[in-house]
């Protein structure tokens, strides 16, 4: 039988994965560079396979780097979990936590789903509100964290996930190919719907603002039936939805930024655990493609890499 993988060199491979160096992850981990290497020198030999490669004077992980990173981050989080189950003095209390509906429906179940089960004495209160009011929220006092997308122009968050922002088109329809295109968008404040408007009015297409709501339920709708196109990051995409690129005349969008924002509380221990939790969970929730079936298997993508939509891509229907 073989021996057990060793969780401070999973631990020391996840951080040169997040830093991109072994300097830095070296600083991060309180050893000495050449301990570091000796560590990934020992997890390589172990797993039987080159965990790095060379790209000019730099080490990026190889492609069973890649897929350890996956199996790492869930080892290292159930390793917490397991010692948290164990902990007389483990976290208790109520601590408030905002996100729009989008992201809830995508990413609340894992990070609801992983918070609990290692801090079952936390109560969790969830809102959800557009992005706008949960800046508010966070400034009034209402709540101690907020996922929220992250605008640059205010630097009013940390980012912890990155997605592209597509054009999307119901797939049963050619709602793309009308001469003035109706779209369905967040209310005017929404900078997803700016970015939109101005590549649009970019590109000389003509088009008019059919729906208008902060409601993620609302566009999803106006766009599965066929009434409207709209633009949606990567993780709110749904079966019978067809994402449009460049060969049917849409630019690129720029990307879909998924930031933290925290609040003023009393309990900064509640806050980080909960923060920690959301990065973790982020990193390890994937995007469902289409595949060759025609389903989608959620389960076992679970803790796969996010994979980018190819423009074109039809998502089977419902």
């Amino acid at each position: 039988m073989k021996a057990p993988l060793d969780l401070d060199q999973l631990q020391t491979f996840i951080m040169i994965a997040d830093t991109g160096s072994f300097t830095r992850a070296a600083d991060e981990v309180h050893r000495t560079q050449s301990a570091v290497s000796m560590q990934m020198r020992r997890l390589e030999e172990r797993i039987g396979k080159p965990l790095f490669e060379k790209e000019g004077r730099l080490n990026k992980l190889s492609e069973e780097g890649e897929r350890l990173l996956g199996y790492a981050r869930r080892l290292i989080h159930l390793n917490r979990e397991t010692l948290s189950a164990f902990d007389d003095a483990r976290l208790e209390g109520v601590i408030r936590i905002g996100t729009p509906d989008d992201y809830a429906d995508r990413f609340l179940p894992e990070i609801m789903a992983r918070f609990s089960r290692s801090n079952p004495k936390v109560e969790l209160t969830v809102i959800c509100e557009p992005t706008p009011g949960l800046v508010e929220h966070i400034k009034r006092g209402n709540l101690d964290l907020a996922l929220v997308t992250h605008n640059d122009t205010r630097g009013q968050s940390e980012v912890v996930r990155r997605e592209p922002l597509l054009w999307v088109s119901s797939a049963n329809h050619a709602t793309h190919e009308q001469e003035v295109l109706p779209m369905a968008f967040g209310r005017p404040t929404c900078i997803w719907r700016r970015a939109a408007c101005d590549l649009l009015d970019d590109m000389n297409r003509e088009y008019r603002v059919l729906f208008t709501s902060f409601s993620a339920t609302v566009i999803t709708a106006a766009v599965l039936s066929g009434l409207a196109i709209s633009v949606l990051p990567e993780c709110a995409l749904r079966p019978g939805m067809r994402v449009l690129g460049e060969a049917d005349g849409f630019g690129a969008l720029p990307d879909c930024k998924i930031g933290i924002m925290r609040g003023h509380t009393t309990r900064p221990d509640l806050v980080d655990a909960l923060a920690r939790h959301i990065s973790e969970s982020l990193d390890n929730i994937s995007v469902p493609v289409a595949e060759e079936s025609g389903s989608f298997d959620f389960a076992a993508m679970a803790f796969a890499r996010v994979r980018r939509q190819k423009q074109g891509l039809v998502q089977p229907g419902w």
